[in-house]
């Protein structure tokens, strides 16, 4: 079958969150499979952080070698076997060191599939990075309804993830076929990040607003189904459906939120879209009745969806230094957070209440809000022939 080269490389982002949308829309039932409190299943998650980093940090030279199809064969159809099998295992330690080997390979699928695109948009002299990964929410959206309903029918976890792997291998298999390395941009030497890169005091802004957009993102994905569970006794659809929307605003907002950041600016954007978040944080922590806390996610999916990829924008229009320094350095920085966001959030459901996890994301965002001059007011035209460096993140 003939597709384009970037529809390649999108159906790899929506398939690859089709199974971990699955995987996180079946928490509650982990969660009970595993007998973990959520201090302890938050401990469980942050196995998947762990491998990412170290997937970001040093898989890249690997990649290289093995070329952007046999990268995505490994790394797809891997990891999503990998997320396909947290529901079989009753044992959390177990569950982490597999969560851990999926991150691994979810990492040097992020580095792949953002390289990939990156070099794409050169070929095709426009900008497709941010509906890529809008695509990669589509699909956390798509499989988030239908494990809303799947609960709501008594499906068991373990023959919904089943059923999910064996879709997505056969899409993946006929998808991956088709891509091949895109022409690789020329490289200046100087712009190599190092392994570590540290921010300088004039990124530290730029880190925390996207530390507070990596803390939303996590609250919203990681524990949504728990809370609805915990706060309302939810029935099992009405429980999924905070994750469905959640992940459906924030897709709708990547795919078309573009025009609004070039006809008002980064500043104005980030600022507004922060203040989102806000006012779906207040009303998720002070919700009396379901429909508010579900208004509440969509908030936050529309509020965290354009933060971080214009945060990095802002950190690689910066001349203090090469631009892939601060990109690495912007990454890296509020990767700590994406690492420590599942104990941290847990630890607070399980001592202070699912509703006071919520309610300790706002005290960033807020910082966040009060340091939002470091963006542009308008947008930065980038030099001829260049196109935006893309994070290397593992949350798409």
């Amino acid at each position: 079958m003939r597709f384009k080269p970037h529809y390649r490389l999108y159906a790899c982002f929506f398939l690859f969150s089709s199974i971990t949308g699955a995987m996180f829309s079946r928490l509650p039932d982990i969660q009970n499979n595993l007998q973990v409190n959520e201090a302890q299943l938050g401990l469980t998650l942050i196995g998947a952080a762990i491998g990412a980093l170290i997937s970001l940090t040093f898989s890249a030279p690997l990649i290289e070698k093995l070329g952007a199809r046999r990268t995505a064969y490994i790394t797809v159809l891997g990891s999503t076997a990998l997320y396909a099998c947290v529901p079989f295992i009753s044992y959390a330690p177990l569950a982490f060191l597999d969560l851990m080997a999926a991150g691994l390979l979810a990492g040097a699928l992020e580095i792949n599939l953002n390289v990939e695109i990156a070099r794409t948009e050169t070929l095709l002299r426009r900008s497709i990075m941010s509906r890529a990964h809008g695509f990669w929410s589509l699909g956390f959206f798509v499989t988030a309804l239908i494990a809303a309903a799947l609960r709501q029918l008594g499906v068991s976890a373990q023959l919904h993830l089943a059923g999910m792997l064996l879709v997505v291998f056969i899409f993946a298999v006929v998808m991956i076929s088709g891509i091949n390395n895109a022409p690789a941009r020329v490289a200046h030497g100087e712009d190599k990040p190092p392994l570590i890169a540290f921010p300088t005091i004039a990124l530290l802004p730029l880190c925390l607003i996207g530390i507070a957009a990596f803390l939303i993102e996590g609250a919203g994905v990681d524990w949504s189904a728990i809370y609805m569970r915990d706060a309302f006794h939810a029935e099992p659809f009405v429980g999924g459906l905070g994750l469905t929307l959640f992940t459906f605003f924030m897709a709708m907002a990547r795919i078309f939120i573009g025009p609004v950041v070039d006809h008002y600016s980064p500043r104005a954007v980030v600022a507004t879209l922060l203040g989102l978040s806000a006012l779906g944080l207040i009303a998720i922590w002070l919700a009396p009745a379901p429909w508010i806390a579900l208004a509440g996610f969509a908030l936050l999916g529309v509020g965290c969806s354009a933060v971080y990829p214009l945060v990095v924008s802002a950190a690689a229009q910066r001349t203090d230094r090469p631009s892939a320094i601060n990109v690495a350095a912007i990454g890296q920085v509020t990767f700590v957070i994406f690492f420590l966001a599942p104990p941290i959030l847990g630890f607070v459901a399980h001592y202070f209440g699912i509703r006071n996890s919520y309610v300790v994301c706002l005290p960033l965002v807020i910082a966040g809000l009060a340091v939002v001059s470091a963006l542009a007011k308008r947008p930065q035209p980038l030099p001829p022939g260049e196109t935006p460096t893309e994070p290397l993140s593992s949350h798409g």
